[in-house]
């Protein structure tokens, strides 16, 4: 009769001490844009090229059409969040002003915050 007894709580133990693990997934939201696609970017492009180049931004605002934003967040399952912000500013379809914010996965900041590409 014991025997009865011993597999079933030995069954419900190692049913429950192997569910007790969780399985945390990765989430991945927004624009891609790896420096390939950033480096491409110039001062002086229309919007189309821009399009052609990085895809339809992440975020539109109607009250302000010159801005695109490209976002792009990235959290490993338990890890930190790895969070990228590239905006775009344009004046009469031409591309005047670059910004592009990059958050390390340690989470101390913005990596850079300058315009970029110049030329």
């Amino acid at each position: 009769m014991r025997t009865f007894l011993i597999i079933p709580v030995f069954s419900i133990i190692f049913i429950w001490l192997t569910g007790c693990s969780v399985y945390k997934v990765d989430i991945q939201q927004g624009n891609t844009l790896d420096q390939e696609q950033i480096d491409q970017v110039k001062l002086g492009m229309n919007s189309q090229q821009i399009k052609y180049v990085l895809g339809s931004p992440m975020l539109t605002d109607p009250l302000h059409p010159n801005r695109w934003d490209y976002v792009y967040t990235f959290k490993p399952g338990g890890g930190k969040l790895f969070k990228q912000h590239y905006t775009l500013f344009f004046e009469q379809d031409k591309l005047v002003r670059i910004e592009n914010k990059l958050v390390n996965p340690g989470g101390k900041g913005p990596k850079t915050d300058a315009p970029a590409n110049d030329s």
